[in-house]
């Protein structure tokens, strides 16, 4: 990623720096001015600039382990005392929390991962949450003492904080990003998510929300049968709940999956006819937008979702679907609608790599195929 002068920006230069490490170096110290502030901050910084993003998580909550009491009892409390005040608990969306907190919880589960500190890890993780979500720490602990964590994290689901509550559907995701794997069943978490779906904080509802969608990839007929009863609770405000079914149903609809369609009042086989789909750009190269359109005339009032497959060309020649929205849609019977779209393909993209050949791109509306065009990508000059 570069700026307006060209500059590449690095996530983890931005996250964990010199200023970063002298800030986390300025709590411990200002809680307990025996803390060696300078001599933490020369060990750290030493071979930071090296590591990788995560590699850096690491090797902060290593070099604590040399400044920090060697009884973690004692550590767990310099770490507490050495937090800022919590983020905003009035607050709704999207305050993540500050980056430089996150060795604090790979601390923890490097020192306190014994049976007899699991008490004190879990206090202290909860913490560390309302600074920096613990999200990534306490799947360590689900997995090692899943009926001890469990059971604190039903006690969360209705904390006060709502960096807790979220921490409990966030946590225990099956499918978190850029986290490892869970023991527990894809199914154990559900009752959490029954308490926490009526919550206010939009914070809480998307971790919700996506948690659900990461069981319906394997377990679809139970996501479904959730919302529904959801819908019948009557618990959560009625454009949440849209909203969350919306955001839950997400890969459903991708898959064209009809129940899931129908749950959010589209037809599965919509009544339309599409004409005149062309991709006027048959040629292009990578940094260069392909670019389609087509109209479509409703047989029937329908409510349309609109997506489009691009097959990618991979290595070995063979395609790749990827699904990507396009937008939504309300026709009435007989009513028309031209739509064009241009999607660029990066050539320096860090989730994939361009390969020359023939493409393909393929209308997907209400989750069913209707065209398939192609296109060629040249290779770069």
């Amino acid at each position: 990623m570069s700026d307006k002068q060209g500059a590449v920006f690095s996530l983890k230069d931005h996250l964990f720096n010199a200023e970063r490490v002298q800030y986390l170096a300025s709590q411990f110290h200002a809680a307990d001015s025996s803390f060696d502030k300078s001599g933490f901050v020369r060990d750290t910084m030493q071979q930071l600039p090296q590591l990788e993003l995560k590699a850096r998580i690491v090797h902060i909550a290593t070099s604590l382990e040399r400044y920090l009491d060697d009884d973690f009892r004692v550590a767990a409390k310099q770490i507490v005392a050495a937090l800022p005040e919590p983020l905003d608990p009035t607050g709704t969306d999207d305050d993540f929390g500050d980056f430089i907190f996150a060795p604090l919880g790979e601390f923890v589960v490097r020192n306190g991962l014994s049976k007899k500190h699991v008490r004190i890890s879990l206090k202290t993780l909860k913490e560390i949450t309302q600074r920096f979500s613990m999200e990534d720490a306490i799947r360590t602990f689900i997995n090692r003492y899943p009926d001890e964590t469990l059971a604190e994290l039903a006690l969360w689901s209705i904390d006060s904080n709502y960096h807790v509550r979220r921490l409990v559907s966030e946590g225990t995701r099956p499918l978190l990003p850029w986290s490892g794997r869970i023991s527990i069943d894809a199914t154990t978490p559900l009752p959490f998510l029954e308490t926490l779906h009526s919550d206010p904080t939009r914070y809480v509802t998307r971790s919700v929300a996506n948690h659900l969608n990461d069981i319906a990839k394997k377990k679809p007929e139970i996501v479904l049968e959730t919302l529904h009863r959801w819908q019948q609770l009557g618990k959560q405000r009625p454009a949440e709940l849209q909203w969350m079914t919306k955001h839950a149903l997400r890969t459903l609809v991708k898959r064209g999956h009809p129940q899931a369609l129908q749950l959010l009042g589209f037809n599965a086989i919509p009544k339309i006819s599409v004409t005149e789909f062309q991709i006027v750009t048959p040629q292009i190269r990578p940094g260069d937008a392909v670019e389609f359109s087509f109209s479509l005339t409703a047989q029937r009032t329908e409510s349309l979702v609109i997506d489009y497959v691009v097959e990618f060309v991979k290595a070995n020649g063979t395609l790749a679907p990827k699904v990507h929205k396009l937008k939504q849609l309300s026709l009435q019977k007989s009513e028309s609608a031209t739509v064009s779209k241009r999607h660029v393909l990066r050539a320096n993209a860090t989730t994939y790599t361009l390969y020359p050949g023939t493409h393909y791109v393929t209308l997907q509306i209400n989750g069913q195929a209707f065209g398939r065009s192609s296109f060629e990508l040249l290779p770069a000059k």
